[in-house]
């Protein structure tokens, strides 16, 4: 069983289809609670490394039992320097103890030895004297292909050895991916379906279900190119950005999953992370939680209107 019919197998099991976003920064801290962990408030990169990681503690404890994997956007840990970066291991360390399957959202992109090192790390080990170590541990990366196969076989070789997987970079959720992703080629493909091909090709790395432990980023804000991906790549898993915060809803996003009413699982960030603002009274970490059920609740339902009820 490779790590994508784990996670389809944890999405059955919690029926919720949901990946909770860790993109943690301080702006997004309560005062109160900033008060409690650091009296004297935030004033070095450390101060604010210690507040994240607490917050993220608290968020974990309170989703583990809800959502079946977290994402951990690196950029939100890198702008903190060392200590940020120290969290950011911790935080997916913190996550996998508490039983959920932890995506490293780094979008790395390289080839040949360079590939290999960046796999190495996210989703691999790393050689040293005393046998190899994992340096970060996340159970999946997400890469950018832009660089072609070169870029993306270092990433499969790394998650065929280790029991990891990959989401490549297929049709994002952003306003202007149409600038270089919808540009067609003379076969008439375009290249975020050049991408998919690809995907698709990976066939090394497909499990007994069929997923492959290559999938792809499909933004829910473009639903009917999600239809058309779903069934350009029936054996990738699909990381589905774009619900909550940046407009996308439950209907949007029914097209990315297959007849099961698997294949797919939608990431929210914002709306979960800061969930407390739109909860008069609530803690932070109850808000999250209750947003999270609403989410779980609009995805099912979305669902099982199209007939694919999560099995």
């Amino acid at each position: 069983m490779n790590i994508m019919e784990k996670l389809a197998a944890r999405i059955s099991e919690l029926k919720n289809p949901t990946v909770a976003g860790l993109d943690t920064r301080i702006e997004y801290l309560p005062e109160s609670f900033v008060k409690d962990v650091l009296p004297a408030g935030i004033h070095s990169f450390e101060d604010a490394a210690k507040a994240v990681y607490a917050y993220n503690v608290r968020l974990i404890d309170a989703l583990c039992d809800v959502v079946p994997a977290v994402k951990v956007q690196v950029a939100y840990y890198e702008m903190y320097g060392p200590a940020g970066m120290e969290v950011y291991e911790k935080t997916i360390r913190y996550a996998q103890e508490k039983g959920l399957i932890v995506m490293a959202d780094v979008k790395r992109n390289d080839i040949g030895a360079t590939a290999a090192c960046y796999a190495n790390a996210y989703v691999g080990k790393t050689d040293m004297p005393d046998g190899a170590q994992a340096a970060f541990g996340a159970d999946i990366a997400t890469i950018n292909p832009y660089l072609g196969v070169d870029g993306v076989k270092p990433f499969a070789d790394a998650c065929r050895e280790n029991g990891t997987g990959v989401f490549v970079l297929v049709k994002t959720s952003n306003p202007s991916s149409g600038q270089l992703q919808d540009l067609r080629f003379e076969d008439g493909r375009t290249l975020y379906q050049a991408v998919a091909d690809l995907v698709e090709e990976c066939e090394e790395t497909r499990g007994e279900s069929g997923y492959s432990a290559v999938g792809a980023v499909v933004g829910a804000t473009y639903p009917q190119q999600g239809v058309e991906l779903r069934e350009r790549m029936p054996h990738a898993f699909f990381l589905v950005p774009g619900y909550g915060a940046q407009g996308a809803k439950g209907t949007d996003i029914a097209g990315c999953f297959d007849a099961n009413g698997n294949g797919a699982i939608v990431n929210a960030s914002r709306s979960i992370l800061c969930a407390w603002k739109k909860r008069e009274g609530m803690a932070f970490d109850a808000a999250a939680r209750d947003e999270a059920l609403r989410m779980k609740q609009d995805l099912c339902d979305s669902l099982a209107a199209v007939g694919k009820a999560i099995k």
